[in-house]
């Protein structure tokens, strides 16, 4: 049997990077983790219609950044900048320090794992065809320039008494290929039948993984090659003197 792990937890620190990039001891870490859930938690819940993709923690000694990929800024950042300084504020209370928000706008939402899965989701709630939606979603991403794309529905689909799993795909999706820059989100649609799981990859092409500097002392390490010796110098050979004239009758 297959072993499943997550796509984008299987290339972390190759091609991938952390949503959350901060430090912390053995004392401190649990709370730190609860303090990011308790954030993303707030700014899903407060921006439920804004089309946020992913939320970036950083953290330094007295302040918290959050980046928000968003594909409508406007609904983030509010009218003259309102909605965003009371988010601000919001997560300061909750936080107790200085909080810095970032807002960046997604420009091709229709190639985005997150947003698509949350678009099929919110389709299923509509009670729109689960085929239906999801063909539109695979054909939008292939248009954006998407080399590949798989989405799969779980659940009771159509309100029929058994769940099954549906699924369609178009291009490749190598899952297995680490260097393969593979996006993936997922959503929970909530039915009168019960909930629905949707699940999205989208393959965007290969990445060359950035080599890793090596420290020349570290165990391993190739060492630098020695210097050649250099050639000895030839000894200086004395040019030959001129001839000297010898005395005869003059012209």
């Amino acid at each position: 049997m297959g072993q499943k792990t997550h796509p984008v937890g299987f290339r972390l620190g190759i091609i991938k990077q952390w949503n959350a990039k901060w430090y912390a001891g053995s004392k401190t870490y649990k709370d730190l983790v609860k303090e990011d859930v308790l954030i993303r938690r707030a700014i899903r819940g407060r921006l439920r219609d804004a089309a946020i993709a992913r939320i970036e923690i950083e953290r330094s000694t007295n302040q918290v950044t959050v980046t928000i990929h968003t594909a409508k800024p406007g609904v983030v950042i509010g009218k003259g900048g309102s909605k965003v300084e009371e988010l601000r504020q919001l997560l300061g209370k909750t936080t107790k320090k200085t909080v810095k928000v970032n807002i960046f706008e997604i420009r091709y939402p229709e190639a985005d794992a997150n947003l698509i899965a949350e678009s099929i989701a919110q389709q299923l709630e509509r009670r729109v065809s689960f085929r239906k939606a999801l063909k539109q979603s695979v054909q939008r991403a292939m248009r954006s320039g998407a080399k590949g794309v798989r989405v799969m529905v779980a659940g009771r689909l159509g309100g029929s008494e058994m769940s099954r799993r549906e699924w369609e795909r178009e291009g490749r999706v190598p899952l297995h290929t680490i260097r393969a820059d593979l996006d993936f989100g997922r959503a929970i649609a909530k039915t009168t039948y019960g909930t629905i799981g949707v699940k999205a990859w989208i393959y965007k092409g290969d990445v060359a993984p950035v080599p890793r500097a090596v420290a020349a002392n570290a165990p391993g390490a190739a060492r630098p090659a020695a210097p050649a010796p250099a050639a000895p110098l030839a000894p200086a050979v004395p040019a030959p003197a001129a001839p000297v004239p010898t005395g005869g009758s003059p012209a």
